[in-house]
């Protein structure tokens, strides 16, 4: 995930991905530039949702529950 959010960011070095442990699910809270929030979630959250997607067929191949939030 990080590899992909990078590569849609125009500021990369600023993304960042902290992973926590909830209730038995993996929760993957992604930090982005203010400037590349938009570029990020995309049209209608379009790409947003690809990367949740993404990362729940990444999770569901190993058995886990997963989760994206975006953070400002």
């Amino acid at each position: 995930m990080v590899y992909l959010a990078r590569a849609l960011a125009d500021n990369p070095d600023a993304v960042s991905v902290d992973v926590q442990q909830r209730g038995g699910k993996v929760v993957l809270s992604l930090s982005v530039d203010k400037d590349d929030m938009g570029r990020l979630i995309g049209r209608r959250g379009r790409t947003a949702q690809a990367l949740r997607s993404l990362v729940a067929a990444a999770g569901a191949r190993d058995g886990v529950t997963t989760s994206v939030d975006i953070l400002d």
